[in-house]
């Protein structure tokens, strides 16, 4: 449901930080879009137009606040509707795909024509693919700006423009500024990158660190009471580094240490970032429909997350291995694997690539033959770049390897790419718990249909 004009008024003017990012506040008079949790006195009714992306905003020739900032709201997914084509147009964008190509090859990737993806966008957002990715390229590059101390030189690599001059005119025609005028005071240092990056509460950290705890990997990730990090890689190895992220709940953040061989994956690396801690999420919209529901109601957590892996290809890996095992069983097996195979620098450790395992006998660890089998199968997969099913969308072709079943598809989507559309009814833990807190009977536990399982 759209909210209508009031509620957009009554958020603004309380500064809820729970519609942090979901709307977008311009005043007609200045020519400026706020967040709605805008610290500046709150403008006239009549003098504010509401909408429901700062892209949008800007489309209509506002300008974003200097105080509040709105490239650091958290993301806001309520105005893509339902169209599948332009939620997977997005986040392929947000992952660079026209910083490195043009729009047909887009299009094509979505199976569409390049002419129906630029109506789906002017429909959706009032502009282009190519004016949508430039504008978030734009709003990076101002919270860059803002909050590091990398060159502008820099800036303009990391938030995926190909020439420094190009992005000068780029920003000083949108924001009416230049780069220098935005850049916080201090001179260039070197050290890891740090921004903060702003979630809408509720956010139950007690339960995403404990759930991450339990699974992490030693050297590869690392978990305390108030933060997690791991190591990474990018773009087929082609960038590697690691990240700290320190919740900050005063400030309903987290503040990122961040450190890559590469800056220009900056700004795909923080958007994957972002999706493994869930930020975006609307938890309290989340909260609200599960309540609907009495049995739901009474165990409900508020402000539970979607905890994601890295990508998909350790998410695949990571749900062979815990076939059947449990969580404990499973985190030994991936730690055997990544600190035998993995890459090591000093006292950390990256996640094998597809070409240090795909011939190894895998005799180091205790699992069954024709699992150790399927795991080969599936890495030789992801190391053949000309035909891998890791690559491909339809991640319903996994299921031609021998020992990937729909539990295993499912488990990768629903980390590696975080879906939330995913029921695991199958999985022993799930219905475990759902038959002993719950009191569901098998039946309702696997049953498929939304709504019928929490």
């Amino acid at each position: 449901m759209t909210p209508d004009a009031e509620h957009y008024r009554s958020a603004r003017l309380a500064r809820d930080p729970r519609f942090d990012g979901t709307f977008f506040v311009a005043v007609k008079t200045t020519g400026i879009y706020c967040r709605p949790v805008c610290p500046a006195p709150a403008p006239k009714e009549a003098n504010v137009v509401y909408f429901q992306s700062a892209a949008e905003a800007a489309a209509n020739g506002f300008r974003p606040c200097l105080r509040c900032r709105p490239e650091s709201a958290p993301g806001s997914w309520a105005w893509k509707g339902v169209d599948t084509t332009f939620e997977r147009a997005l986040k392929l964008i947000d992952q660079g795909v026209l910083t490195s190509g043009n729009l047909a090859q887009l299009a094509e990737r979505l199976g569409i024509s390049d002419r129906y993806l630029r109506r789906v966008f002017a429909e959706r957002c009032g502009l282009s693919p190519k004016q949508y990715a430039q504008y978030r390229q734009l709003l990076f590059s101002k919270q860059l700006l803002h909050e590091t101390r990398l060159q502008v030189c820099e800036v303009a690599i990391a938030s995926g423009f190909n020439s420094v001059r190009r992005f000068n005119d780029s920003f000083s025609r949108h924001f009416s500024l230049t780069p220098g005028q935005v850049r916080r005071s201090g001179t260039p240092s070197e050290g890891p990158v740090q921004l903060k990056l702003v979630y809408r509460p509720p956010f139950n950290w007690t339960s995403m660190r404990g759930f991450l705890a339990r699974r992490q990997i030693p050297g590869m990730e690392w978990v305390t009471e108030q933060s997690l990090g791991r190591t990474f890689s990018w773009d087929n190895d082609r960038v590697r580094g690691y990240f700290t992220a320190r919740h900050c709940p005063d400030e309903n953040a987290f503040r990122v240490d961040l450190s890559l061989s590469d800056t220009s994956a900056l700004i795909a690396v923080v958007n994957n970032i972002r999706r493994i801690l869930d930020l975006d999420a609307d938890s309290g919209e989340v909260d609200a429909h599960l309540s609907r529901t009495a049995v739901i109601r009474q165990h409900l957590q508020p402000g539970l997350r979607l905890p994601g892996i890295w990508n998909l290809y350790e998410a695949g890996i990571r749900a062979i291995l815990g076939q059947q095992v449990s969580v404990r069983a499973a985190t030994q097996l991936v730690t055997q694997l990544v600190s035998t195979l993995g890459v090591q620098q000093d006292d950390r450790f990256w996640f094998p690539l597809p070409g240090n395992v795909a011939e190894h006998s895998l005799d180091f660890l205790k699992i069954p033959m024709i699992r150790k089998q399927t795991l080969r199968d599936f890495i030789r997969s992801v190391a053949n770049q000309s035909r891998s099913v890791i690559l491909s969308e339809d991640m319903d072709s996994w299921r031609e390897i021998k020992g990937i079943g729909q539990w295993t598809v499912d488990y990768a989507r629903l980390r590696g790419l975080s879906d939330p559309d995913i029921w695991l009814g199958s999985d022993l833990g799930v219905r475990k718990v759902a038959a002993e807190r719950l009191q569901l009977t098998d039946d309702v536990i696997r049953a498929p249909l939304p709504g019928a399982v929490i």
